[in-house]
């Protein structure tokens, strides 16, 4: 991973970007009057950046509005240094100095998540060699950028290249057991504490919802519980996180179709998403406290599975008619989401790939959101969302839509229809709650099928910034 960090004086040999304006000091970085009118002309008539070679050095010259909507800014800093990075690459460019001309550290900050995302590679199982991967291995910010600020960046760029690993790694290698592994070395690298429940144990609490989902694998489930505790925490009560993981989603007797179920190892990114913030929170030793739970299996068909008109018996009791075998993932998470109750949550936010309803409402722009929690905290979490160019559409969580969810034959059944699919998905999920509660269905945004940007291709880390965002200003 490109790694960040700061610097007081622009370095006198190496490959510089100047961010900047029109009315930038261009001669306090060494270029000729003839070069400022060059360079001043073209950032009057393009956006993109400009590039020269000046003796040998390369430098890179990218205009800011800092005058524009500040998230919008940002945003287009991070696209402007995706769409640089492969000249970068190709120029064979090992270190970067990143001057900031215009003294605006957030515009700084954005253009070096952008560049660092874009390094991103999953190449484990491949045979290309190391010389084919990025070279640009350092980012030098000049300018005002506070070390803190610096470190924290790091942390949460580290904990999204750890999500898209997780979520890049194909099924057969990322069994729940597996998944509950790599979840246990975060937290020791990183200094949370975490307890992993295998299938005895999940059996001994009646997790009826991840015990159904399991039936048709051979592999055993898990339930991986993560805990940042520090002594200084702001929140008596934890703020807890929990997500989906599937680990590979068939849909069982309602088998996808078609090339639905190509990507279905994407299916654990939301308990990727919520173990790696909670990675980045204690990197950067946040004092809030957070919970995360993640209950994980895979969703396989065997004679042994879950059956269309089956009812199980929820970790709370209630007994649900499986009514779509595909609808899977919110019967793990109803588990989880009735085990928090023990915790008196201040707020509890889910995370997960959860309904084609929401991708197809937002494609791959948004994240779906439903909200109980008071009017402030869902405000908040939106405009971080901004803030990090995550953005949540909010739906709502009408009573009228409880009444989608009426079985005849027992409490609930597991699917709503056809109609308003994201949104009955999270008023099943309410349903066991006791607590506020933001659901994020990430659907939409947590897998690319080719390059997106910064994103990528493939597993994109969603949700792991906006999380972080929020529990930072917390």
């Amino acid at each position: 991973m490109i790694q960040i960090t700061t610097g007081k004086a622009i370095p006198e040999d190496g490959s510089i970007i100047l961010l900047a304006t029109t009315d930038s000091d261009f001669a306090s970085v060494g270029l000729s009057e003839e070069e400022i009118h060059y360079v001043k002309t073209l950032m009057k008539t393009q956006s993109s950046h400009i590039a020269f070679n000046k003796c040998g050095r390369w430098l890179f010259i990218q205009s800011l509005d800092p005058s524009n909507n500040i998230s919008a800014e940002k945003e287009k800093m991070r696209r402007n240094a995706a769409k640089l990075h492969p000249c970068i690459m190709q120029q064979k460019i090992r270190s970067l100095a990143l001057v900031d001309m215009a003294g605006n550290a957030a515009l700084a900050c954005a253009f070096a998540e952008g560049m660092a995302l874009s390094g991103y590679q999953f190449l484990k199982y491949t045979r290309k060699k190391a010389e084919e991967q990025s070279l640009l291995s350092e980012l030098i910010i000049v300018g005002t950028v506070e070390q803190t600020e610096i470190n924290r960046l790091n942390y949460v760029l580290e904990a999204v290249y750890k999500a898209r690993d997780l979520v890049n790694e194909p099924a057969n290698m990322m069994t729940p057991v597996q998944f509950a592994a790599e979840i246990e070395a975060m937290g020791k690298e990183a200094g949370f504490e975490v307890q992993v429940f295998d299938k005895a144990a999940i059996e001994k609490m009646k997790m009826g919802g991840i015990l159904a989902v399991n039936r048709g694998s051979t592999e055993s489930p898990t339930f991986s519980v993560l805990e940042w505790k520090p002594a200084a925490a702001k929140n008596k009560r934890p703020v807890v996180l929990a997500g989906k993981g599937v680990t590979f989603d068939s849909g069982g007797h309602n088998l996808k179709t078609g090339d639905h179920m190509n990507d279905m190892k994407c299916d654990m990114a939301g308990g990727a998403a919520v173990a790696a913030t909670i990675y980045a929170i204690a990197k950067s030793q946040l004092p809030v406290y957070v919970t995360g739970l993640i209950p994980s299996t895979d969703n396989r068909l065997s004679p042994d599975a879950c059956s269309p008109g089956d009812i199980i018996t929820m970790y709370d009791g209630t007994t649900v008619e499986v009514t779509n075998t595909d609808a899977e993932g919110r019967l793990i998470l109803a588990d989880a989401l009735a085990y928090a109750k023990k915790y008196d949550p201040e707020l509890l936010v889910d995370m997960a790939t959860l309904t084609g309803s929401a991708q197809r409402a937002l494609g791959d722009q948004g994240i779906a959101a439903m909200s109980n929690a008071p009017r402030e905290i869902t405000d908040r979490l939106k405009s971080c969302g901004e803030s990090v160019h995550e953005r949540l559409v909010e739906f709502p969580l009408w009573e009228e839509y409880a009444e989608y969810l009426k079985s005849d034959i027992a409490d609930l059944k597991n699917e709503g229809g056809k109609f308003a699919g994201m949104i009955t998905a999270g008023k099943f999920l309410e349903h066991f709650t006791a607590y506020p509660y933001i659901h994020l269905d990430i659907a939409g945004i947590a897998f690319t099928e080719e390059i997106h940007s910064y994103r990528g291709k493939g597993g994109t880390g969603a949700g792991v910034k906006l999380l972080f965002e929020f529990l930072k200003n917390y």
